[in-house]
């Protein structure tokens, strides 16, 4: 109450700052996801190019003698400087972000969801604005290192993702949670999709410059949407130390304090399921823009951005067909087929030598996103309400140590299979999602009964 007296061994309430209007969490998700997607196949061609010309290599667009390549020793140079690249910018933002997302998303359980959501856009912001630098002035490629690094200090896209799913969480019903995950998640998949197809027309028409300066003109933007007109989620903001090991424990207690065993290892193993889909998930992208450039595909930035858009779309058809077959099937099973579209697609992209089949493996994707959110929303509703931002910094923390499991297992292994087997990576990532394919038969087969299912119903 207003005029009444916090007891002294509690923290006080802090009251909401100001907002212009109370924003829903989407649109920050969709400009964040739309800059990134802008960035991210364009610093991969921006250093296959930067290392092609280092070393004298001119033959990436010269289609006609693409297939007499293969045994190239400096293209397989340039291909194997470029994953390596990425791998460093991946270890460098997981090694910071695995502590940072893990100590701010439980700290926003007490401060609130906006403190989150502005410190991990202004880390986006720094991130974009140092891979400007990068191409404006020619600078050494380790600086697009440092920026990650920079951008994972605060809270990195990961940390922007535990605060916008914990405060779906805040307001959703039990009943509503997955539909609104995937809603989440859709917006990521719809900016990613425009992204990618402004992105190759753009380089084609003006280099790597403006795309960059877009992206840094949006993070702006959303910095701005977090700080004044996102609507606080949570019911009673207070002050909370920052840098406390409080934070941390919290989100160790998640999977080791008393409670029913089942709903404890029920976390577990979705946790793990999150962790393989979300590996195999990174990994491929990783290399796909790779395995797209080379021989015996070729692509060049228009088709790219083609394929980049193609790989978005699953997002949108994913939230569609879950919507439907929620009507007839339980959530679970929905993931099962989603995950039988998402290897089938894998075995096609590693056989695939034409542009055809490059595209019926993307088209085989269109169900394989329906995975993530219903995880998601099985695993929120294993916890208290007051401990949804530990768990989704706890699966912010997953999501990181997947991407740097991906990239040390994609980056490393592809260049290692030039030679006998370019699309090896591909068949291995669709083994490995047999793994969540059983985890989650298994999981429904055994009904957890947590004692913290029951959420208060949103009006």
């Amino acid at each position: 109450m207003e005029g009444s007296a916090s007891p002294p061994d509690k923290p006080r309430a802090r009251p909401s700052a100001a907002v212009l209007c109370r924003g829903p969490v989407e649109p920050l998700v969709f400009l964040a996801n739309f800059a990134l997607v802008l960035q991210g196949p364009l610093t991969t061609q921006y250093l296959w190019h930067r290392f092609s010309a280092d070393l004298g290599y001119n033959g990436t667009r010269q289609r006609g003698g693409c297939s007499n390549r293969s045994a190239d020793p400096t293209m397989q140079e340039v291909e194997t400087l470029t994953s390596h690249w990425t791998l460093y910018m991946n270890v460098g933002g997981f090694l910071v972000g695995l502590f940072s997302s893990t100590l701010l998303g439980a700290w926003s359980d007490g401060v609130g969801r906006r403190p989150l959501l502005v410190l991990a856009s202004l880390g986006l912001l720094l991130q974009a604005l140092v891979s400007v630098f990068v191409v404006q002035l020619q600078l050494h490629v380790g600086y697009f290192v440092l920026g990650r690094i920079l951008c994972a200090l605060l809270g990195d896209f990961g940390g922007l993702l535990a605060a916008s799913f914990a405060s779906v969480a805040d307001v959703s019903s039990s009943r509503s949670r997955t539909f609104r995950m995937a809603l989440l998640e859709a917006s990521i998949g719809v900016a990613g999709m425009l992204a990618s197809l402004l992105g190759g027309h753009w380089l084609r028409a003006q280099g790597y410059a403006n795309p960059f300066w877009l992206a840094l003109a949006l993070l702006i933007a959303m910095t701005l949407y977090a700080a004044f007109c996102f609507g606080e989620t949570l019911k009673e903001p207070k002050s909370t130390r920052l840098f406390t090991f409080r934070h941390h424990r919290s989100i160790v207690q998640l999977y080791v304090a008393p409670a029913p065993e089942k709903s404890r290892k029920h976390l577990a193993l979705y946790s793990l399921a999150i962790f393989v889909v979300i590996t195999v998930h990174f990994g491929a992208q990783d290399i796909l823009t790779l395995y797209e450039l080379s021989t015996p595909l070729c692509w060049d930035s228009k088709l790219i951005g083609y394929g980049s858009a193609a790989q978005h779309l699953p997002y949108l058809t994913s939230l569609l067909v879950l919507k439907l077959l929620q009507h007839c099937l339980a959530d679970a099973w929905v993931a099962e087929i989603g995950l039988a579209f998402n290897i089938l697609g894998m075995v096609v992209f590693a056989f695939a030598t034409i542009t055809p089949l490059m595209f019926t493996g993307y088209g085989l994707l269109f169900l394989s996103l329906v995975i993530t959110p219903v995880i998601r929303a099985k695993l929120s509703k294993l916890v208290r309400e007051t401990e949804q931002g530990a768990l989704f910094s706890a699966v912010a923390c997953v999501n990181n140590l997947a991407m740097l499991t991906a990239s040390g297992i994609f980056n490393s292994l592809y260049p290692a299979t030039l030679n006998f087997m370019k699309g090896f990576p591909f068949l291995l990532g669709a083994g490995l999602l047999l793994i969540p394919a059983v985890l989650i038969g298994m999981l429904e087969k055994a009904v957890p009964h947590p004692e913290f299912q029951q959420f208060p119903q949103s009006p």
